[in-house]
């Protein structure tokens, strides 16, 4: 068993295809489906199920995936290792972030920090937030920017960076936009334009109807919270954005407080224990000093 037939195995379960997965490793296709083939003779078992459409991990593939990357984290953690006593920080870092995080200033921190460690290679992917917490936790990301909706996910450690209140927000001739305040009851009755399910605000949305014994009606969903705010001004429902974002659009928007109040909040996310590896940690430690909440106002 060789090391890159595990990163080739990994890289195709990762990707759902050979294809997919050589143009990752900017190797030919054909490599890729050997190596994978000789791990599997050497193993006795199949790993992937490919007489449909899609490559599909086995029962046995989707046992030995977790192992497998383990055992790759361990190596560049060896390498990291010996850099670290060279007095270099080298490797590689996976950083997530929701699409609702713009008001975190994370260009400028990987600025920063590709500047202070030039050495380490770093990969940005966005996603929603349930979909990090499970990378985070099985090591495919070393820190993400999550929403938090139930407090910290059990696994993780988490350092709050953004912490604001979740308004509803109309065009100037919705029947609303003379009011101060709208209850979860009122909403429950309207076409509501809010982010999708897995992300940090909707979960504290869904979680305030729930304790109102409400469910909202959502029309439609959108994972980029300017879009929401777009969609609001052309009359096409309520939207539910975070304070910040209605404040940026005031002269087209109306904004509602809810009552009861509602907050979301952005924060810092890792492994609980800390990462294995210089590089990730190096990462950790310069995100929690650099990525902080804003000033009010």
């Amino acid at each position: 068993m060789e090391l890159h037939q595990l990163e080739y195995f990994v890289a195709v379960a990762e990707e759902a295809g050979f294809t997919r997965a050589a143009a990752r490793l900017h190797v030919a296709q054909p490599g890729v489906s050997a190596q994978v083939r000789r791990l599997e003779r050497e193993l006795g078992q199949p790993l992937f199920d490919r007489s449909g459409r899609a490559v599909r991990l086995t029962d046995v593939g989707a046992a030995v995936l977790p192992h497998a990357r383990a055992a790759l984290a361990s190596v560049n953690a060896v390498r990291e290792t010996v850099a670290e006593f060279e007095g270099l920080v080298r490797g590689q870092v996976a950083i997530g972030i929701v699409t609702s995080a713009g008001p975190v200033a994370l260009p400028e921190f990987l600025a920063g920090f590709a500047e202070r460690y030039p050495g380490v290679e770093i990969t940005l992917a966005e996603a929603n937030s349930d979909v990090m917490v499970e990378k985070l936790r099985d090591g495919r990301l070393d820190l993400a920017v999550i929403g938090l909706a139930d407090g910290e996910p059990a696994g993780l450690a988490t350092q709050t960076v953004l912490d604001e209140a979740l308004v509803a927000v109309t065009g100037p001739q919705d029947a609303l936009a003379g009011r101060r305040e709208v209850t979860f009851a009122e909403l429950a009755e309207r076409s509501l334009i809010c982010l999708p399910k897995g992300t940090g605000l909707r979960g504290v949305l869904d979680r305030g109807f729930a304790a109102a014994g409400l469910r909202a009606r959502v029309t439609i969903e959108a994972s980029d919270p300017d879009v929401l705010a777009q969609l609001a001004i052309r009359g096409l429902g309520v939207a539910l954005v975070p304070e910040s974002l209605a404040r940026y659009y005031a002269a087209e928007l109306h904004t509602l407080q809810l009552r009861p109040r509602l907050r979301g909040k952005l924060a810092l996310a890792w492994r609980d224990g800390g990462p294995a590896g210089p590089a990730a940690r190096a990462l950790i430690d310069f995100a929690r000093t650099t990525v902080r909440e804003p000033d009010a106002g």
